[in-house]
């Protein structure tokens, strides 16, 4: 049966029956006592909402629950349906609405029942419960189930739904894998690490237990006074500091100390130096400098090199060519969560030059536990954690919108922006075109940029809130789609990305014509590197994006979209 014809035959209902499903009041009273530990009110009223939907689904669906919220609500569901968050047919999507929603399993189609609050002012205990407008000590309990019991599913509003096909997919772990920090089993799709040791475990002890510890230094490692250092060899990089002048190593792994060296030692504030006199036990410790050129190795990606070899127990990462750079976040963030080694970068997204530095690596410790090293390198797992992607040299359209401009009562000063911009990424704007306000007149010429083959749309004003700016509208009736109007980002917060099939679109507001750097300029190099900027990408744009407006502008070299 059609749902919305199933919808329709149930619209007028019989008098109120107080049973929930195959049971009586009582019955769900003392069962929802026995499976719940009492019967709270959400969890009776739960029994109703649950029967309510399932009423408006035709007669023989198989079908998945979903909860809005995570309180006394999906009780309701695992009581009267085969559906359970254990077996995956009961979904928890802790929106805080007290809404629960049944669907077909194939189809994803199915009803929504909520609790309407325009529709509890003939049930005040209700109402003063479920707007939380009094303490549970004073709310009158008995008078309260009482008024569920007279109100059922009458305070509720059921709404016709379709599912998401991601939310409709069921569950998986997917393969297993062992942690390589603490060494539980767990999904292998929740990370490089367990969940715990991402930070999210909710055990004190056992957390406390991942704080960041030094290892102990091997047991072959001896320390010297400097009066013995003739004929020794030096374990590791010695720094040398000239406060606001300079900073770099004095000495380098396996130099040979002369009776000169003592000096030059004192000089740089040694007493003591270690030596290895080849008693560290083999396989047991990693030295700094194999561990930094391992690590090294390992992350550069796509377009990144080392500088050289590691130096002071550090290993740099240099752009080779030129690009935007991309940093898997997840799995820097797990790796740094392993004891006694660290990664530190640029952010993700810098535009950056062939030969720019863009992080470093390095053990903490001199001599690194090789159990540490395992644990690191498996989160590492082979894959790359830097890599750059250059910009395409884009066919650029450039659409320059507004009554004024197009009516020559002043002169345009887009066009030399934007220009300039697109010329700095080693892009070319192909055509540019002044439109009127006019929704059909833009919408023509956006076309006519698609068709001249243009890969890369720029438009320019017409994105405020005054009902001359059709902009947006033009561009929508031109096919556009996957818009995103608006970044939290001063200047430029009415920028829009959209696409046209495998156009680029971007609309750039009227201020860029003031501040010499907006959201566009944080956008367009990750555009022209072949990003796809979801919402969530545009809303991490506000740590850091806004402007100082200096008087002398510096970006890239400020802090702005950083």
């Amino acid at each position: 049966m059609n749902l919305e014809i199933h919808m329709a035959s149930k619209a007028d209902t019989d008098l109120h029956d107080d049973s929930i499903g195959s049971y009586s009041y009582e019955e769900f009273y003392e069962a929802a006592r026995r499976f719940h530990g009492y019967p709270a009110p959400g969890l009776m009223l739960g029994g109703y909402m649950m029967e309510e939907a399932r009423k408006h689904l035709p007669e023989g669906t198989l079908f998945d629950a979903i909860s809005e919220t995570s309180w006394c609500l999906p009780d309701a569901v695992q009581m009267l349906s085969l559906c359970s968050i254990g077996n995956g047919w009961l979904k928890i999507k802790n929106l805080g609405v007290y809404a629960l929603s049944l669907y077909d399993k194939y189809t994803g189609k199915g009803v929504r029942v909520r609790v309407d609050p325009s529709k509890l002012e003939e049930w005040p205990e209700i109402k003063s419960w479920f707007l939380k407008e009094k303490p549970k000590k004073e709310q009158d309990t008995e008078k309260l189930q009482a008024e569920i019991r007279m109100a059922g599913a009458s305070l509720c509003t059921i709404e016709i739904v379709q599912i998401k096909p991601e939310v409709m997919g069921h569950r998986s772990k997917g393969g297993i894998t062992i942690c390589p920090l603490c060494g539980d089993a767990y999904p292998g799709s929740f990370g490089a690490i367990c969940r715990t040791c991402q930070g999210e475990g909710p055990y004190l002890e056992r957390e406390s237990g991942r704080q960041f510890k030094m290892e102990d230094l091997p047991n072959g490692l001896k320390s010297v006074p400097i009066s013995e250092a003739e004929g020794k060899k030096a374990v590791h990089d010695m720094t040398r500091i000239n406060p606001g002048d300079s900073k770099g190593p004095e000495f380098f792994k396996d130099h040979n100390f002369s009776a000169g060296d003592v000096c030059r030692l004192q000089l740089i504030g040694k007493n003591h130096i270690y030596v290895d006199e080849g008693d560290i036990p083999a396989g047991e410790w990693v030295h700094e400098n194999e561990v930094a050129e391992t690590f090294g190795r390992i992350m550069a990606g796509e377009g990144v090199v080392q500088e050289g070899m590691p130096r002071e127990g550090k290993v740099n990462l240099v752009a080779e060519q030129d690009g935007v750079l991309v940093t898997n976040l997840e799995m820097m963030t797990q790796f740094n969560f392993v004891p006694d080694v660290m990664v530190a970068a640029r952010k993700s997204g810098s535009l950056v030059k062939a030969g720019t530095r863009l992080a470093g690596t390095r053990a903490i410790p001199l001599y690194l536990s090789r159990d540490n090293f395992s644990r690191a390198l498996s989160v590492l797992n082979g894959e790359p954690l830097f890599k750059i992607a250059p910009l395409r040299k884009a066919k650029v359209g450039l659409l320059i919108t507004g009554d004024e401009v197009f009516n020559g009562l002043i002169e345009d000063k887009f066009e030399a922006i934007i220009n300039a911009k697109i010329h700095a990424l080693g892009s070319e704007v192909i055509c540019t075109m002044i439109k009127p306000d006019s929704r059909e007149q833009i919408r023509n010429a956006a076309i006519s940029l698609m068709d001249k083959g243009c890969d890369l749309i720029i438009t320019t004003a017409g994105m405020s809130v005054d009902p001359d700016d059709v902009t947006r509208h033009g561009l929508r009736d031109a096919g556009v789609t996957d818009i995103h109007y608006g970044v939290p980002v001063l200047p430029g917060t009415m920028l829009m990305l959209a696409r046209a099939g495998g156009v680029q679109v971007i609309g750039v507001p009227a201020c860029a014509l003031f501040f010499k750097t907006t959201s566009l300029d944080l956008v367009l190099p990750r555009m022209l590197a072949g990003q796809t900027l979801t919402r969530k990408d545009l809303t991490a744009f506000a740590d850091g994006g806004y402007c100082m407006e200096c008087k002398t502008c510096t970006f890239p070299k400020c802090p702005f979209g950083k």
